[in-house]
């Protein structure tokens, strides 16, 4: 499940290429509004991660896989998270990076910092262009800070917060200690709240770590869906 404005085909390409497909069978989708899941035009109403949990659980029936594990980055793995705790029938095990279930002031302090996305380097802003054009992608992204500010209105800031005791499968939570984007805390009240779950954390990584280290993590996660 990929991130923000994120698709199968920009997110996941190492994993996609990588895993192995003697042992595992990889899909991913693109949420509604994002990648090649257009139109609709991206909307971000108060329930959009909820939305996209249900999309994706649905997705998987249709192809016909009901039982599965999830692995979800950044906003993919909030909607993981989600669908976990409301699916733990079909979920067999759950692996989230650069993932948080609450919002607090030092998170919108983040977003707002990375809101303008002309401040982007050329490397991060241009692979998002090619696949949305200028302009939706300025406009999208504008609107997924607006989103993913709102649940500052929740008690404690809460996405999914009322969720995680309710995760009951095998949980691998990987942290970049570099992150810019997810404070250190955000895992460790994953960590916490998760009944069945352990946190592994790379020194080096950063935010897009499963790229920037693709055949560290991918190991990983095939050893941790394997056991």
């Amino acid at each position: 499940m990929p991130g923000a404005l994120g698709s199968g085909v920009t997110d996941f390409g190492p994993q996609l290429k990588g895993l192995d497909k003697k042992r595992f069978t990889v899909v991913a989708f693109d949420p509604r509004g994002y990648g090649s899941s257009r139109p609709p035009i991206r909307d971000f109403p108060s329930d959009f991660f909820h939305r996209d949990a249900q999309d994706g659980l649905q997705l998987m029936q249709v192809l016909g896989f009901s039982r599965f594990s999830l692995l979800g980055w950044s906003d993919g793995g909030i909607t993981a998270l989600i669908a976990a705790a409301l699916s733990p029938a079909n979920v067999r095990k759950l692996v989230v990076w650069g993932s948080n279930a609450y919002v607090s002031q030092e998170d919108i302090a983040i977003y707002n910092s990375v809101r303008d996305v002309s401040r982007w380097s050329e490397r991060m802003r241009s692979p998002m262009e090619v696949m949305y054009g200028a302009e939706y992608f300025r406009n999208t992204w504008s609107a997924w800070v607006d989103g993913i500010s709102q649940f500052t209105h929740n008690p404690q800031g809460s996405i999914c917060l009322e969720l995680l005791p309710q995760i009951s499968c095998p949980t691998l939570v990987v942290h970049g200690q570099k992150d810019p984007m997810v404070p250190s805390v955000h895992p460790q009240v994953l960590l916490q709240h998760i009944p069945n779950a352990r946190l592994h954390v790379m020194a080096d990584g950063k935010h897009n770590l499963h790229l920037r280290f693709a055949a560290e993590f991918n190991r990983l996660v095939e050893d941790f869906l394997l056991e």
